[in-house]
């Protein structure tokens, strides 16, 4: 850190007037970084020096984030481009690259699923996920989407009507399943159909969730009439068919609007204090194909600001054949022009964005803010029950504040055998799985026969607080990987050897520690002998109960695969010179016992690692009794003296 940002701009009003001075009146994009050169905003403007400056004029009304960011402020930096579109896509390349933490306005909670198609592989797969991951680039993601009943429905007429494959790993290693036989795959585990040709039929999917149903329709329908004139009766009718699925998913869902021909997308919001519930309907030739969902801090922006935010980053992921034409929504945009601009350089034809005040476009933006006034609602009422939740328990365990991040702690063994340990995260009341952390017990005195779960849990839990120990300056409070409560699964003898290990590092203090005992649900404190008085429907206690039963489900899925994994490699640990990276490496190849079974020894040898020699003598450790036998000797055995007959 140099000595010129030891003071943040606002501490320092000489250096930043000078700074202030130096930003040109040109478009462009601009980065707020704090003392410690961290990034913590990226922006953009059509005036850099105006905009800037507008953050630091005293009678600027400032929501709640910004004013705290700006009292962060140490550095402004800055890019120059020529228009105010090249500034926009800038900026959407900068933040997705850094992240900015005050450029997060929606919030991504997994409350809506998206739809997965993976293009980096050989042969695609598709499926529902809520978990938006930025993997690799060639993937595509098509939503959030609002309805997940309708999203399922949807994806599961497509694998009807469209030949896909069906499972995300084979059924056999040298044959195609039932769902090749019955036409629903073409033999992707196979290879029966070429790459090329899959992913053909993967983009006429894509269609679907683009919106694009009728110009597919149209595709089709010029394939079954050439079919048809080709004779190719049969093929005609596998397309006459699709083209009949396609328009059954959509048969419902007609909007009334004028010039139903053209492509459009109409955007509102509702919001409170605290949320704001945003619903983007999008309507292709007067039919609404898809209803996606966001949910933003009400304390971000403006509406019209939260609105423009969430077009930005959902037309970043989109490709250029889905924007649309005509874009309607509720509040003028701050920068709209701007992102008109912007998106009719992408689609390469005219993008307009409204807002309608009267006849059946403003009907439809009233339509769409319903929508979101439900969405908020229930929004609302979840909330409120997870608020209800806390301040009872709050209340229950005499803490100060509401408990924001709670952890449970379970563990989980068939006597002894493959013992783990769970770590699940609560934020708010809700499940934060990015945060969920697995243990594998290393205490060499619980072993098969012979378990330890007092041991066990002090082991986890000094494992997870080791660091703070360690260093006694890093920050308690405030810090958002510090717990509020620690819950452990079990009664007083659990949490006396939590309560033990705690006292040897020195967090007894720190560190608010209860138990759930299972049989009946009562909650122990430290030092208490007796359970606390509660009652089993208290908003408090069903909330720990809640954590307690998924750090019980995560800890007995992990043990489950940790048999799992052990049990298939048992057998191939009784191969002499076969150790633990090449029995991964044979199972990762042939994915079971069983078809490794079945394999030569020149297959086994096409493993890394996995020499001839090696290939044989697992061969042989599989087949007994095709094992090669010494042969016969040939020297004749020695002559033996007649016995003398017994008489």
């Amino acid at each position: 850190m140099t000595s010129d940002k030891a003071l943040t701009l606002v501490k320092d009003p000489e250096r930043l007037e000078t700074r202030l001075k130096e930003i040109p009146q040109e478009p462009g994009v601009y980065f707020m970084r704090d003392a410690s050169d961290n990034i913590l905003y990226i922006g953009k403007s059509k005036s850099l020096r105006s905009r800037v400056r507008s953050y630091f004029r005293d009678n600027h009304d400032h929501n709640p984030r910004i004013a705290l960011m700006v009292m962060q402020v140490a550095e402004i930096e800055f890019i120059v481009t020529d228009t105010e579109a090249e500034a926009l896509a800038l900026e959407a390349n900068l933040v997705k690259q850094h992240q900015p933490h005050f450029n997060v306005l929606l919030k991504d909670d997994k409350k809506y699923p998206y739809l997965c198609i993976t293009w980096s592989e050989e042969y695609p797969r598709i499926f529902i996920t809520r978990k938006r991951r930025s993997g690799n680039e060639k993937d595509r993601y098509y939503g959030p989407y609002v309805d997940v009943g309708l999203l399922r429905r949807t994806l599961n007429l497509v694998k009807r009507v469209f030949p896909l494959r069906q499972r995300p790993q084979p059924l056999f290693k040298d044959r195609p399943c039932l769902n090749y036989d019955i036409g629903r795959c073409p033999g992707v585990c196979q290879k029966l159909i070429s790459s090329e040709d899959y992913r053909k039929i993967l983009q006429k999917v894509a269609m679907i969730f683009q919106g694009r149903t009728q110009e597919l329709e149209e595709i089709l329908s010029a394939q079954m009439e050439k079919a048809a004139e080709d004779l190719n009766f049969e093929y005609a009718a596998r397309l006459r068919d699709q083209i009949r699925g396609i328009q059954s998913l959509g048969a419902d869902q007609k909007v009334s609007l004028p010039d139903d021909t053209l492509s459009r997308d109409a955007i509102a919001l509702a919001a409170d204090d605290q949320h704001a519930c945003i619903q983007l309907f999008q309507i292709r030739a007067g039919r609404l194909v898809g209803r996606l969902g966001f949910v933003a801090d009400a304390q971000s922006g403006t509406p019209g600001a939260i609105l423009q935010r969430a077009l930005e980053e959902h037309f970043q992921t989109v490709e250029s054949i889905e924007i649309p034409a005509e874009i309607l929504v509720q509040h003028e945009l701050p920068d709209g022009d701007i992102l008109s601009q912007f998106l009719t350089e992408r689609r390469g034809r005219k993008v307009t964005i409204v807002v309608p005040h009267r006849q059946t476009k403003a009907d439809l933006i009233d339509m769409v803010e319903r929508n979101a006034g439900y969405e908020l609602a229930r929004t609302q009422r979840f909330a409120d029950r997870n608020n209800q939740a806390m301040l009872d328990l709050a209340e229950l365990l005499d803490l100060p504040d509401l408990p924001h991040r709670l952890e449970g702690y379970d563990i989980s063994h068939i006597q002894g055998s493959d013992a783990v340990a769970s770590q699940v995260v609560f934020v708010d009341g809700l499940p934060a799985k990015q945060h969920y952390r697995h243990y594998k017990i290393k205490n060499p005195t619980v072993r098969s026969g012979h378990s330890d779960d007092f041991a066990s849990m002090a082991e986890v839990i000094q494992r997870r607080f080791r660091r703070y120990a360690q260093d006694p300056n890093l920050q308690r409070v405030g810090n958002p990987d510090f717990p509020d409560l620690v819950m452990i699964d079990g009664g007083k003898g659990q949490l006396s050897a939590v309560v033990e290990v705690l006292r040897e590092m020195n967090l007894m203090e720190d560190v608010k520690v209860v138990s759930l005992a299972k049989q009946r649900e009562e909650i122990f404190l430290p030092g208490e002998s007796s359970p606390l008085a509660t009652e089993a429907e208290q908003p408090g206690v069903q909330l720990l109960r809640r954590l307690r039963d998924e750090a019980h489900r995560f800890a007995v899925s992990f043990h489950r695969q940790q048999r799992s994994d052990r049990m298939r490699r048992s057998r191939l640990e009784e191969i002499p010179g076969l150790g633990y990276t090449r029995q991964k490496q044979l199972l990762a190849h042939f994915r079971s016992i069983d078809y490794l079974r079945e394999a030569s020894p020149q297959q086994i040898a096409e493993v890394s690692g996995i020499g001839p020699k090696m290939a044989q003598q697992i061969y042989d450790y599989f087949h007994p009794s095709m094992a090669i036998e010494d042969p016969p000797s040939t020297t004749p055995p020695p002559e033996r003296s007649p016995e003398p007959a017994v008489e």
